[in-house]
């Protein structure tokens, strides 16, 4: 399962993104955002909302800072200026994290998606809202530990799960959707790419990439196993690298046997008061969404 290093990345003296961030180490934001922008190059808008990843200062292309609820807004706007001032090839890019997405951006994302509006959206998806206290959003896994859903003698964690926002945004009829992840740096590359051509070229509407944002602050976990946690993630199951394409779905990565969720819940803090019978519910939900997977992948489609 290991990949070939990619030649995608520039030499140094090319790059967009300049290093270093004030990041919390063992963050994946700063590899998405530094290897999504500099993929795509100068000839770049970057539109960030408030997130960790507002960190428009440390990049050498255009970009701007939205209000929370209206970088779909903004971006819409400014794909627009750009057509009609005869810029037909510059890559508008959002990226937010999950609160801007999910949650506060979601209608203002899902009027351009009906629209039609074309750009980039990459959701860098640490599953809370870690930059302001790590309180729980609408992706925040059920029974995980945040600071407005602790863990209590009565109720443990968040009682609810987190919102399918893959099936929110192909219900808009994107062109493209994909998950992925930083364990997998050629396919997340690949479906960048992929995305401009979709939505910068080809002018179809909304590309959609959701890459796990692995949280060594929020998560709890020791900050050297940033890439192993992003790993784990799409080994277990519980994030399965996939693409849709005008309604074809295709599974990116299919392992072999799917290693026990257990592995993966057992190195972060956020679930370290999971009951057994917690994680082998987290399992069966993990074993009934990979069997949808691989049904849809062998269909192709719905």
């Amino acid at each position: 399962m290991k990949e070939r290093q990619t030649t995608l990345t520039p030499p140094l003296d090319e790059r967009i993104t300049i290093a270093p961030t004030a990041s919390c180490q063992g963050c994946t934001e700063v590899l998405i955002s530094r290897h999504a922008i500099d993929l795509l190059g100068q000839n770049t808008m970057v539109i960030v909302p408030p997130s960790c990843g507002a960190w428009a200062g440390l990049v050498r292309c255009a970009t701007r800072m939205s209000l929370f609820p209206s970088s779909a807004a903004m971006a819409a706007g400014v794909a627009a200026g750009y057509g009609a001032l005869g810029y037909k090839d510059v890559n508008v890019l959002v990226i937010a994290g999950d609160g801007g997405t999910h949650d506060i951006g979601l209608q203002a994302l899902s009027g351009a998606a009906e629209r039609g509006d074309s750009f980039i959206w990459v959701c860098q998806n640490n599953e809370a809202y870690m930059n302001t206290g790590m309180q729980r959003s609408g992706a925040t896994p059920q029974w995980a530990r945040t600071t407005t859903t602790p863990v209590g003698k009565v109720i443990k964690g968040k009682q609810t799960q987190g919102k399918d926002i893959i099936s929110i945004m192909e219900a808009h009829h994107l062109p493209y959707i994909a998950r992925a992840s930083m364990a997998h740096l050629k396919d997340f590359k690949r479906k960048m790419l992929k995305a401009r051509q979709v939505s910068t070229i080809e002018k179809r509407g909304i590309s959609y990439i959701e890459v796990l944002n692995t949280c060594p602050t929020g998560w709890d976990y020791p900050e050297e196993l940033m890439i192993t946690m992003a790993r784990l993630a799409v080994e277990t199951g519980v994030w399965p690298l996939i693409e849709i394409e005008d309604g074809d779905f295709r599974l990116n990565l299919q392992p072999k046997q799917l290693k026990p969720v257990k592995e993966y819940i057992k190195l972060q803090g956020r679930f370290k008061h999971f009951s057994e019978e917690q994680i082998e519910a987290v399992q069966d939900q993990v074993a009934k969404n990979w069997a949808k997977v691989l049904k849809r992948a062998n269909s192709g489609s719905d």
